[in-house]
């Protein structure tokens, strides 16, 4: 196995991989509080820990992947309750897990392995607060539940934050119960017009956000476990946060590596719901397709922001257009031994911190010498677009628009002047081609039209 490095946020610094486990990687990945329709920002994160845990399956690891679901909190019950009329909040979570996970199918990169959801996990987070308030690292007080944030000496490490600076984002709820202004929930009281609630031993109530990731990592992974991952915007408070819960409870770490992706942006800002610059994954998906969108997230690294917008996807369907014409080039089996560095290259950039946009960068090369070798076998495509998510780019796209008989006149009569020798006038009709939105791409069997 080659090494692998990842950055990781909490070492502001790229570190090897070095499983818990010898051969298994063990991934939870923050997944979507289900108050509405994701939006195409959410499926940046699901993308990448997908197309991770590919790349290190290809790489001989036996990975598991866990991205959770938020069903229980603030925004769910404040949903619920400003519909007219209010529905029950477990319905609309009900509802907005089963349209996240059918938006999410769309991209056909498969489901993680497991999925857990906070109302299923009640009893172990309630254990989990039990522990911190056995250790005086939270306290109960009229039914809620808050973490002693000064009782954590390394509390601050994950975001390279200090105390001084630090805000819980909690406004004033519960301001006059804290002890410390910088302590936060992890259980709150049942309030009126909150319709889901569980009975504990300091008062019925339901968990706070922080503490299900934490309870929930733990009940599947265990504690240690090799990567967690999620936005950069959930570094602080949550990340931190669930660090601190589960360092405090259990005396380690809760993960070896903190792996966070950048925003999607929309005009410059972070596409969110708060904002209101969002585009739905469900009508993304119908507008470009899922190959030209899966393309569009490999094409920036992902830790940066992606700015997302018309001209961007395009690019990317042309890109997704070019690779499946190129694949249909190929013949099964394996390719010229001078295309090995290429591929090469291809996976000693994922293995960089994850470089998807050096690796579509080497599969470019790779398709523009494979043009010059007719007979090439596709094995190495294969293993490329199947570890990117994009295998879907070897067959054939039967919606794909066909070229009209001006098209394919012109095209005859580019063949005809190459077989003359008359390049000048062959070049004049490949760009007249062009003008009318046609590549062509000359192969073994022929000159082909693909669209641009």
């Amino acid at each position: 196995m080659r090494p692998i490095q990842i950055y990781d946020t909490r070492r502001a610094a790229l570190v090897t991989l070095e499983p818990r486990d010898p051969g298994k990687v063990s991934i939870y990945a923050c997944g979507p509080t289900v108050y509405g329709r994701i939006h195409v920002g959410n499926a940046r994160p699901f993308v990448v820990y997908s197309l991770l845990k590919r790349f290190l399956v290809h790489e001989g690891y036996e990975v598991t992947l866990v991205a959770n679901i938020t069903d229980v909190n603030d925004k769910i019950y404040e949903a619920a309750n400003g519909v007219d009329p209010p529905q029950p909040s477990a319905l609309l979570a009900s509802a907005m897990a089963a349209a996240y996970i059918a938006d999410t199918d769309r991209l056909g990169l498969g489901r993680p392995d497991s999925e857990p959801l906070a109302t299923e996990t009640i009893d172990p987070i309630i254990d989990l607060i039990g522990v911190l308030i056995e250790r005086d690292a939270a306290y109960a007080v009229e039914g809620d539940v808050y973490f002693r944030v000064r009782s954590d000496e390394a509390y601050g490490e994950l975001s390279h934050r200090s105390l001084d600076a630090l805000d819980q984002g909690e406004g004033g709820e519960g301001a006059a119960l804290k002890q410390d202004p910088l302590d936060f929930a992890l259980w709150k009281a049942q309030k009126a017009g909150e319709d889901t609630a569980w009975d504990a031993p300091w008062g019925r109530g339901r968990p706070g956000w922080h503490i299900e990731c934490s309870a929930m990592a733990e009940e599947i992974l265990g504690v240690g476990f090799d990567i967690h991952g999620g936005g950069n915007d959930l570094v602080f408070p949550h990340h931190e946060n669930e660090a601190a819960q589960t360092r405090m409870a259990r005396g380690q770490e809760l993960a070896q590596i903190w792996m966070h992706n950048g925003m999607l942006q929309l005009d410059g800002e972070k596409m969110a719901k708060s904002v209101g610059n969002i585009e739905s994954l469900a009508l993304v998906l119908e507008r470009w397709g899922r190959d030209a969108l899966v393309l569009f997230f490999v094409s920036g690294h992902y830790r940066q922001p992606l700015l997302f917008s018309d001209q961007a996807l395009k690019q990317a369907q042309t890109s997704a257009r070019r690779i499946r014409a190129g694949a249909a080039l190929l013949t099964d089996g394996h390719s010229p031994p001078g295309l090995a560095a290429h591929r090469e290259q291809f996976f000693a950039a994922l293995a960089d911190d994850f470089n998807t946009p050096r690796a579509l960068a080497a599969l470019h090369g790779w398709l523009a010498d494979v043009a010059a070798s007719p007979g090439a076998g596709n094995d190495d495509l294969v293993q490329m677009l199947t570890v990117l998510g994009l295998e879907s780019l070897l067959a054939p796209d039967v919606s794909a628009e066909q070229p009209d008989d001006a098209a394919l006149e012109l095209l005859a009569a580019r063949e005809a002047a190459r077989a003359t020798n008359d390049w000048e006038l062959a070049d004049s009709l490949r760009d007249q081609l062009a003008a009318l939105g046609w590549e062509v791409r000359d192969g073994k069997d022929g000159a082909k039209l693909v669209a641009l």
